[in-house]
């Protein structure tokens, strides 16, 4: 099953999203966020960045990947940086290209970029999207690594700055797929998800990344959302309905006027479900 590596770099066409509050509204709802200016419409929150270039994400990965690929995906990497918040009325354009496919023993990651202007052509955000295929190893690699957010270990034995706690509805994965549209089965079809062997449905890897969002927003930045320069996160174990999980943050580091914080994600059992968490605060 070789990945088309000579598809990487080529970027899709331009896809155009009006932002309205009530989708802003509704995805702020479907990830528990508090946050006023989210809950008012205000601003959309960060983790929507993903909703106008959902189609375009996934068609970058589809460029470059064999139907018989897909079903051993799994969602590895996001990694968004904040040039200027979503807001209400907003026309937004974006596009997308796989900038590299690198294959390793245990599997194929294909990165993917996404880039999001206005209607001035300003940059309103820029993601990073690694895809990782397991046990397709066919074929040779090409182009780019997404850029790198490992814990920085040595940070680990100070206490952290902060620690929230949060815990997903039964229906979260309902919710989130309606404001979000992933339609993704096993995020909510009991009987597939356990067909291709997990213990049911899992909660989005993207809405567990919205949850750490607006903990970091809520503990880092004063409830200022405006703050927020960049989150990247590692998907590492997938998270049920219903479970509490706790988010650890730890200051790594600062420079021209923002803060780095590495965090991580762990589940009741103290098993990590987000690793190599990045969160950048401005002052």
């Amino acid at each position: 099953m070789p990945f088309a590596i000579d598809k990487v770099g080529q970027w899709s066409d331009e896809r155009e999203f009006k932002v309205e509050a009530e989708r802003a509204k509704a995805y702020a709802a479907a990830t528990n966020d508090p946050i006023p200016a989210h809950t008012s419409g205000e601003l959309a929150p960060p983790v929507f960045a993903v909703v106008p270039v959902w189609d375009a994400m996934g068609g970058a990965v589809g460029q470059v990947t064999p139907a018989e690929a897909m079903p051993f995906v799994v969602h590895g990497e996001q990694d968004m940086y904040f040039h200027q918040p979503i807001t209400p009325g907003m026309v937004l354009r974006s596009k997308a290209a796989p900038i590299g496919v690198h294959v390793k023993s245990s599997g194929t990651t294909v990165v993917s970029l996404i880039e999001t202007r206005d209607d001035s052509g300003e940059l309103v955000n820029e993601q990073y999207s690694v895809t990782f295929f397991r046990g397709v190893n066919d074929g040779e690699g090409k182009g780019e690594e997404a850029p790198a957010h490992r814990f920085p270990e040595e940070v680990r034995s100070a206490e952290p700055v902060a620690v929230a706690s949060q815990t997903f509805d039964k229906d979260q994965t309902y919710r989130y797929s309606d404001a979000s549209g992933d339609t993704v089965p096993i995020h909510l079809d009991e009987e597939f998800a356990q067909s291709v062997g997990l213990p049911g449905i899992i909660i989005h890897g993207l809405c567990t990344m919205a949850f750490t969002s607006w903990a970091a927003i809520q503990n880092l930045a004063a409830g200022d959302p405006t703050r927020l320069q960049r989150l990247a996160v590692r998907f590492s174990k997938p998270v049920l309905p219903g479970e509490e999980v706790t988010t650890r943050f730890w200051r790594s580091g600062q420079h021209d006027g923002v803060t780095t914080f590495a965090y991580e994600t762990t589940n009741p059992d103290g098993d990590v479900v987000i690793k190599d968490g990045v969160a950048e605060i401005k002052s």
